[in-house]
């Protein structure tokens, strides 16, 4: 029987730069969703949050509103779609970040993969850690 797949909270800065450019570890980051070796954890907050990001970027990153709701259903159909019961706030230095950690609290998600890893900071307390897309990428392969 394979192990079991790492779960992961994507943060949406991360997303972003793997959708505007194939370049870099974020791009494979997706590649590795992908590939069924990484599972997503994901939160209707959180998906709301994807959702805005993805169109106020849509002339930058080339996508058409179709494009975008394609994929924002991918990513529904990729993750593992989590209710949040509690709400742990405030936890982090920056509020708006409170929903990530409150999702790989209740998933049981060890891993926020985000480029602002200095705001996840007492992410540690709820045995979370905050990671870059590399480091990511290193402890996987």
């Amino acid at each position: 029987m394979p192990g079991k797949k790492t779960r992961i909270v994507l943060d949406t800065n991360v997303l972003y730069a793997g959708l505007y450019s194939s370049k870099g570890a974020s791009f494979r980051v997706l590649q590795t969703i992908e590939e069924g070796k990484i599972k997503m954890v994901i939160s209707t907050t959180l998906l709301f949050e994807y959702e805005d990001i993805l169109k106020r970027n849509q002339a930058v990153l080339g996508l058409s509103e179709h494009e975008i709701e394609k994929l924002l259903d991918y990513f529904c159909l990729q993750s593992d779609h989590q209710k949040i019961y509690f709400l742990w706030r405030p936890r982090l230095p920056d509020p708006k970040d409170d929903h990530l950690l409150e999702l790989a609290i209740a998933s049981g998600a060890k891993l926020i993969v985000t480029y602002n890893t200095k705001d996840f900071k007492g992410a540690e307390t709820f045995g979370i850690k905050a990671i870059t897309p590399k480091e990511l990428m290193e402890e996987i392969l």
